[in-house]
């Protein structure tokens, strides 16, 4: 039997797993509503004496460790470790304590996303007088993102996932032929020097990616998430025709709808990722976005045990939709 782990690996690889179909959240904030306890914040570890210190990040990796195996996570991702050392110092406890059984990623993006508001006029001055002084900013960020990457994977690390936000609900927020030109050649460099460490990429960006997704597929990430289907022209079932083959697909459950749909609504639109992502392998499932701190826990969970009832690959990797396919035929 495969570990969450080696499920997760054949997913991203664009495989079919064994039996479920993998799941994970960039982030899951309602470990308190979960389980009654939550994790110790890095600047309090680092305020502590060393026992005390020690004490509180065996407690976070056992969180950590309790989560995953409650939520049957494939991917644990460290958002809550401080600093390299505490990252890396996380991993080592979690994996001496189950062993190497979840994959561990953490943030690892260097390149430009959508700016704040306060910046946003500035970048776009600067990218029309100085696309120089941009461009070789966008080479130092990507050169800090390595050498962090390579002492994280040294250290222990799996993956990345790189979270720089391109896109609106209505598009990318630089036109394609900008994006060409600031964003993909850093980015494919990035991915490129993290798959030579032997981690695994996840690229994830909100809105509406299409005009862009070719451009992101030619990266050459392990998969591309959220596949934000709240957004104008976004169909998981469309994109999972036009590069499932190339790039697997990380997302589809609506977070809106989890927050303030109706139950039914719920289970639907998890049956309809689920009918949509799986054929075929190279998909894992996961809300839009994360599963955020208000959005209600009974809904999550309802998204889960749909996961749990419709989200099996028989033997032969056919799923529950290609045999209602059959039935209805």
């Amino acid at each position: 039997m495969k570990t969450p782990k080696q499920n997760a690996i054949i997913a991203l690889k664009g495989g079919i797993p064994e039996s479920l179909v993998p799941t994970f959240e960039l982030e899951f904030q309602l470990t308190k509503e979960l389980l009654g306890k939550d994790y110790h914040a890095g600047e309090s570890i680092q305020r502590s004496g060393q026992k005390d210190r020690d004490r509180m990040m065996h407690e976070n990796a056992e969180l950590w460790i309790e989560v995953a195996e409650t939520l049957d996570y494939n991917i644990v991702m460290d958002v809550k470790s401080s600093g390299e050392e505490g990252i890396i110092r996380n991993a080592q406890l979690i994996r001496e304590k189950i062993g190497d059984t979840l994959m561990l990623i953490v943030h690892g993006d260097g390149t430009y996303s959508i700016p704040g508001g306060d910046s946003m006029t500035d970048f776009s001055v600067r990218i029309s007088e100085d696309p120089d002084g941009v461009k070789r900013q966008a080479d130092q960020m990507v050169d800090s993102a390595i050498a962090r990457g390579q002492r994280l994977v040294d250290g222990g690390i799996d993956g990345f996932a790189l979270c720089a936000d391109y896109c609106f609900n209505s598009g990318p927020f630089l036109s394609p032929q900008m994006f060409s030109e600031f964003i993909t050649p850093y980015l494919a460099r990035l991915i490129g020097a993290y798959r030579r460490m032997g981690a695994y990429v996840i690229k994830h960006t909100d809105g509406n990616i299409m005009p862009i997704l070719d451009q992101l597929v030619s990266c050459n990430p392990h998969a591309i998430h959220s596949i934000d289907t709240q957004a104008e022209d976004m169909d998981l079932g469309t994109i999972k025709q036009m590069v499932g083959d190339q790039v697997c697909l990380i997302g589809g459950v609506q977070c809106g709808l989890l927050q303030t749909g109706t139950e039914e609504e719920v289970i639907e639109n998890s049956k309809l990722a689920l009918r949509e992502g799986m054929p075929g392998g190279g998909y894992i499932f996961s809300t839009s976005n994360v599963a955020f701190r208000g959005l209600p826990l009974e809904r999550y969970l309802l998204m889960l045990e749909i996961r749990k009832k419709y989200g099996r690959y028989a033997p032969d990797g056919s799923t529950f939709w290609d045999k209602a396919k059959q039935a209805d035929s």
